[in-house]
């Protein structure tokens, strides 16, 4: 059975800098009847495993580790026997939540993430936060981006470990060159294109600045 991409929305809080926020995330899952992956384990593990039901669980994928993207992941791969895979560039970020336990393996640019016959293509895009990546999956003409675009533009950088100017480089580099029809499945909020976002690259740059 060919791979599909799942769907859920997890609600809770993001703390950086004293500061706490409310927030909703999604969280995909990508695979077949038989496996799947996830990507982020934001704030409450059991909704996660009600999406994964009973198949294997081949990876717990970290798009970054702000708090509201990994706070469950230890849970959740405590829970299934999955190891939680993050960029090394994010460990600082990671610590923050999670002093006490490392994840399980590093996420590397360009490389291949294979499940139920389909690849994810790790894209190390920061800015955001220094390890940041997304998860490009050509064969479901998909890429999923956690914060680092969205439907409007990129994500936040006004705090700490982000930078203006590297998101943008990201976005423009390595994101923008996939193919326009590419769907972009964002770590909040809706879904959008690589096509309709792509004219207002420039416009994003103006508003930074």
């Amino acid at each position: 059975m060919a791979a599909r991409i799942e769907h859920a929305v997890t609600s809770g809080t993001f703390s950086l800098d004293g500061d706490t926020f409310d927030v909703d995330n999604n969280v995909w899952v990508v695979g077949d009847d038989a496996e799947c992956v996830v990507i982020d384990a934001p704030h409450d593990a059991a909704a996660i495993r009600r999406v994964v039901g009973d198949r294997r669980l081949v990876a717990i994928l970290a798009t970054h580790a702000h708090d509201d993207h990994v706070r469950v992941a230890p849970e959740l791969s405590d829970a299934t026997g999955a190891p939680v895979y993050l960029h090394r560039d994010d460990l600082p970020v990671w610590r923050l939540t999670h002093a006490e336990r490392r994840p399980d393996g590093d996420l590397v640019d360009g490389q291949v993430i294979e499940v139920a016959g389909t690849r994810l293509e790790v894209i190390h895009t920061p800015g955001h936060a220094p390890g940041a990546v997304c998860f490009h999956a050509p064969e479901l003409g998909a890429v999923f981006t956690g914060d680092t675009l969205f439907q409007g533009g990129p994500g936040a950088t006004g705090r700490s470990f982000s930078d203006f100017n590297l998101i943008i480089a990201s976005i423009r580099d390595r994101l923008l060159t996939l193919p326009a029809e590419t769907v972009v499945h964002t770590g909040h909020g809706d879904s959008t294109t690589i096509g309709a976002e792509a004219p207002h690259l420039q416009e994003w740059i103006d508003r930074g600045h």
